[in-house]
């Protein structure tokens, strides 16, 4: 049996905080194994919550992108602070009568994450403020694979940042030990480790599907986020507002038969249908588009697939374009296909695969680094 942070502080129980004024960083994820609410299990063990502080999506699964304000808890009547607004990390005035952070929001090991950042956030200010901070650690649903190239500094936004690959293979327990090292953060952490955990992925577990944001309902999406994130940075719909976000691809423009032809050559292995569908919010809402239906399996690299459909799509000379972005910190503006990249988007229009070598060495210089804050074994790279 797999036992999650939140299930052995439960187990023991939640000595760690008692007699604190704790602060927690969380959303909708934060449940025992049971499925039960964090929240209530620790007000009925006598856990003092002083205040909740929550990321995107908030504490009841807000639309993609939409930023919220500060409220009360309508049942425990807790102040709900918010990080995904004007503030993104905890100030000195909200951690005044906070002895104790404790982070818990299931990941999943990606880079475009945006919890992962409020996490950095969140660490960052509990060194500025002299609070401790523990990790109830989850599992990454995807495994110990690292793949991808280390985001370029240049490229540091909301969605990326700290030198992570596409894909790190980390718990979120470790990539507090990793903010630590590489930001060279001088505070007390302390990781609530899982137990009986070795690495695996999700489907290889008796774990429920935690649902980690409104976009990931399935573990399929999530293995199809992995590479069709990148979609998100074209006029392609990636699927947000229909049943299935990611694994979903298309757009009005887009002929289905020819892009079916061309995944199915390129990548015989892969089950897909064509499939038309009609979004209900984000890109064409509304609009029928007209594309291609995964169903993905944990031995496909979507990364590749994405990389390979923007390819193909660029050489049909149609009405395909890549999107702009405007950083909300430092108001910069570039193809947000880059920020999900993390370098320069030339790579789409080269038709050979040089840029893995470039990818390995870095993902492979990332493992090195990680190498003294491991819990639960060893890193594997991905290679093609």
């Amino acid at each position: 049996m797999i036992l999650q942070g939140l299930d052995l502080m439960e187990k023991h129980g939640f000595t760690k905080l008692k007699n604190k004024k704790v602060g927690l960083v969380i959303n909708y994820s934060f449940v025992n194994k049971n499925m039960e609410d964090g929240i209530e299990i620790m007000l009925k063990n006598g856990v003092d919550i002083r205040k909740i502080f929550t990321p995107e999506h908030g504490l009841y699964g807000l639309a993609d992108g939409v930023e919220y304000s500060d409220q009360i808890h309508p049942v425990y009547n807790i102040p709900i602070i918010s990080l995904y607004g004007k503030h993104k990390k905890p100030t000195q005035e909200m951690l005044e009568d906070i002895d104790i952070l404790v982070y818990d929001i299931q990941d999943v090991g990606l880079r475009f994450y945006t919890f992962i950042y409020t996490l950095a956030n969140t660490m960052i200010s509990a060194q500025e403020n002299s609070k401790k901070i523990i990790i109830l650690d989850r599992i990454n649903p995807v495994g110990r694979i690292v793949f991808g190239s280390r985001i370029k500094k240049d490229y540091s936004t909301f969605v990326g940042g700290y030198e992570l690959p596409l894909r790190y293979g980390l718990t979120p327990g470790e990539l507090a030990k990793y903010y630590k090292k590489y930001l060279d953060l001088d505070l007390d952490l302390e990781i609530i480790p899982i137990e009986g955990w070795k690495g695996e992925s999700f489907e290889n577990t008796k774990l429920k599907w935690n649902i980690p944001s409104p976009s990931l309902p399935t573990f399929d999406c999530t293995l199809a986020y992995s590479g069709t994130c990148l979609i998100e940075g074209t006029n392609v719909s990636e699927g947000r507002g229909t049943p299935k976000p990611f694994c979903f691809v298309g757009a009005p423009w887009i002929d289905e038969n020819i892009l079916y032809k061309f995944i199915k050559e390129k990548f015989p292995y892969l089950i897909l249908r064509k499939r038309y569908f009609i979004p209900n919010s984000s890109k064409y809402q509304g609009e029928l588009c007209k594309g291609i239906e995964f169903f993905p399996e944990i031995k496909d690299n979507f990364t590749i697939v994405a990389v390979q459909i923007i390819r193909h799509l660029i050489q049909q000379r149609g009405e395909f374009e890549f999107r702009k972005y405007i950083d909300r910190g430092s108001q910069t503006q570039r193809d947000h296909i880059e920020n999900l990249l993390g370098e320069d988007k030339k790579i789409f229009f080269e038709n050979d695969d040089t840029y893995l070598t470039e990818w390995y060495k870095s993902s492979q210089d990332f493992i090195n680094f990680c190498e003294d804050i491991l819990l639960y074994g060893g890193l594997k790279q991905w290679k093609i």
